[in-house]
């Protein structure tokens, strides 16, 4: 087990992407647990998805007005940035900002160099030049690509992206390493596996599928239901991050007398992957369950199996022994759990 050498109490912590699913939720969790951490967020709130939600994740850290101060501006503007660092001299940075989503990088491959490549740089570059204690980042399980070894381990070779949102995910972690190698700047990188819960994501799997049931649309089940996801429920995710965020990598120099880069880089998942048609299985027994859905629905007659889409992979399956033996945990919340929390909120947040 690591020993905890930041203490987040008194510090300032910038959050990007706090509008965000996990940024958001981290922000929140940060300002419960911490009775004197000041938290900075920034977000663009771009559409790329329905912008109430982000707004309504807004709408519940503002309570904490006095310890939350948010910046609507993209991390790709590097004047935004430089004044951010200067004015509120964050200790501890989390990059969550990030254009996600596999297919439309497909389609809209801008908007990832804009935000994963240009914006990842300009917080390197900010934390190099404001003494930084500790960056800690979000990677994702996309950058394994087609690798066949599962589960994935951390160790495992990286250099196949099947998709350019996993290229510059992978990227971000080669820029990360050679900040830390250059200029000692401790950094952490964070492998998410299929994140999910209430107020997440309309373009994840769960809540488009449900926005299409109620619609009476019908599903597409990718790779004829033959794959796999280590799906991770957002509150798990959460408690790694706060776990990593209080341990930055030490700092010490190899024989030649320069800095071994304070790096380290992580997966956290659930370490169960789920069968795609049992997942579905599950979330239609839940939306029913919680009102969203008739008892009666004919779910056979809305469902679809089609082949593997361009950029996707068959299964993503983490290995969690690292963040395990370090911060001694690992996520626990069941899918069917997961599931159920999401369609009380649907519930009640679209009634």
């Amino acid at each position: 087990m690591v020993t905890y050498n930041i203490n987040l109490n008194g510090k300032t912590v910038l959050v990007t992407g706090a509008a965000g699913f996990i940024g958001a939720n981290l922000v929140k969790r940060l300002l419960n647990e911490f009775d004197s951490v000041k938290v900075i967020g920034i977000d663009n709130i771009t559409d790329y998805y329905d912008v109430r939600l982000k707004h309504e994740r807004l709408s519940e850290l503002a309570v904490h007005g006095d310890r939350f101060f948010f910046i609507q501006d993209s991390i790709a503007n590097k004047q935004a940035i430089e004044a951010l660092f200067t004015e509120y001299k964050p200790q501890v940075v989390v990059n969550l900002a990030a254009q996600a989503g596999v297919r439309y990088s497909i389609t809209n491959p801008d908007a990832y160099i804009e935000s994963n490549l240009i914006g990842f740089y300009n917080i390197l570059e900010a934390c190099r030049h404001h003494g930084v204690e500790h960056l800690v980042y979000a990677s994702s399980s996309s950058v394994y690509g087609s690798n066949k070894k599962v589960p994935y381990s951390t160790d495992d070779k990286v250099d196949n992206p099947v998709s350019l949102y996993a290229a510059t995910k992978k990227s971000n972690e080669l820029m990360a390493h050679a900040y830390s190698k250059l200029y000692n700047i401790p950094s952490t990188g964070l492998r998410f596996f299929t994140v999910y819960g209430p107020c997440g994501r309309p373009d994840m799997a769960y809540f488009g599928f449900t926005n299409k049931l109620l619609k009476g649309d019908t599903i597409q089940i990718f790779n004829y239901g033959n794959c796999k996801r280590d799906f991770t429920y957002v509150d798990d995710i959460v408690e790694g991050v706060v776990r990593v965020m209080q341990h930055a990598p030490e700092k010490e120099n190899g024989e030649d007398g320069l800095p071994i880069p304070p790096y380290k880089v992580y997966n956290i998942g659930n370490n169960s992957p789920e069968n795609l048609l049992d997942f579905v299985q599950i979330l239609q027994e839940e939306l029913i369950s919680a009102g969203v859905l008739p008892a009666d629905y004919d779910f056979e007659a809305h469902k679809e199996l089609v082949p593997m889409q361009p950029g996707d992979v068959p299964v993503t399956y983490a290995d969690t022994s690292a963040l395990e033996e370090d911060f001694g945990f690992k996520p626990h919340t069941s899918l069917r759990e997961g599931l159920r929390r999401f369609a009380v909120w649907y519930k009640e947040f679209y009634s």
